[in-house]
């Protein structure tokens, strides 16, 4: 006997993205894209795998050797780092806990799968671009172009609040309070609120852009008047560190991204003395422990935090004396 739709592979997906993720959860279209991606390629891994098309999978073909199958393929044959590889476990994992919730007759299947475990990855440091640098970007764009207001408020915008670039295109002009208290409400992930304050100099760089916004315009929208992407942004972003380089030669080497732009306000509010659990409201980071990766990223603040420690300590600045192993000590251990 063929199963319904909702109890179909089909089925179950189409109610994981939209009642699950969208509506339950409240996921960002980011991370709708990120799942999405995930599973399509698993799909297809699978479905290779199998011998039969897509549209033929069926609900006992998710087993938990397929999955690490597929994990294994995404690093070996993709050359996928063990981060993305873990970032497409936690997809097709969150997939099979909705599996679980809505189909209880196959829990022993779905729970071999969530006990895969993550692979243990070397975590990069976080990119960033010094306060002289980051001014030097946003100094590269000539403001009496066509787009140079735009995107001079865009640029000031990411380095002020460091949001997500997802977070930026989703401000619309209600969202924003240019007199005292300057400040703008933004949507994150979760759909979580949270209100960041607004530099003087951003406050009126969006005042200029606001004089041709409706309340429920968008903020930052391309030529044609469309929203801006996210692709947008990161071309954007390119010129102007192609401009910038001219003058500050260090730049040529550095890919920034909009992302680059959030940690580099992160690190300048830690460079600033601002307590990271402040910081971590700023940015709208779930954990403080996120937030904790950006002080082991500055190497100058770390000196700083040993030399104040060592004249807090008052510890005698003279050399200590080479230590040498005992004749008992080397005695000792020959006879081991």
């Amino acid at each position: 006997m063929s199963r319904s739709k909702s109890e179909s592979l089909l089925g179950l997906t189409e109610s994981f993205f939209h009642r699950y993720l969208q509506n339950t959860r409240g996921a960002s279209a980011h991370t709708v894209r990120a799942y999405r991606d995930a599973l399509k390629l698993f799909y297809l891994f699978l479905a290779d795998q199998k011998r039969k098309p897509v549209a033929d999978l069926a609900l006992e073909d998710i087993q938990s050797d397929a999955v690490l199958s597929f994990l294994d393929h995404v690093e070996s044959r993709r050359g996928n780092s063990a981060v993305t590889r873990n970032c497409r476990l936690a997809a097709v994992r969150s997939f099979v806990q909705h599996l679980l919730r809505e189909d209880v007759t196959r829990a022993g299947q779905y729970g071999r799968i969530l006990a895969i475990r993550n692979k243990k990855a070397i975590r990069r440091t976080a990119v960033y671009l010094e306060p002289e640098e980051a001014r030097a970007v946003i100094a590269a764009i000539d403001r009496r172009s066509r787009n140079g207001g735009r995107d001079h408020a865009l640029l000031l915008f990411l380095y002020n609040t460091g949001a997500r670039v997802s977070e930026a295109l989703a401000v619309r002009a209600c969202d924003l309070q240019l007199e005292r208290p300057r400040q703008v409400r933004l949507l994150g992930k979760g759909r979580k609120e949270r209100i960041c304050p607004l530099w003087a100099e951003t406050a009126s760089a969006l005042h200029r852009l606001m004089r041709v916004q409706k309340a429920e315009d968008l903020l930052f929208r391309n030529t044609r008047g469309a929203p801006l992407t996210r692709d947008g942004v990161a071309y954007l972003l390119r010129k102007y560190v192609r401009i910038a380089a001219q003058q500050a030669p260090a730049l040529r080497k550095r890919r920034v991204t909009p992302h680059v732009m959030r940690h580099s306000c992160a690190v300048a509010l830690l460079q600033a003395g601002i307590d990271v659990s402040v910081i971590r409201d700023y940015l709208g980071h779930a954990s403080v422990a996120t937030t904790s990766r950006y002080i082991t990223t500055n190497l100058q603040m770390k000196r700083e935090v040993l030399e104040a420690f060592w004249k807090r300590a008052g510890l005698d600045p003279s050399a200590p004396r080479k230590w040498r192993p005992s004749p008992k000590l080397l005695a000792f251990l020959e006879n081991l």
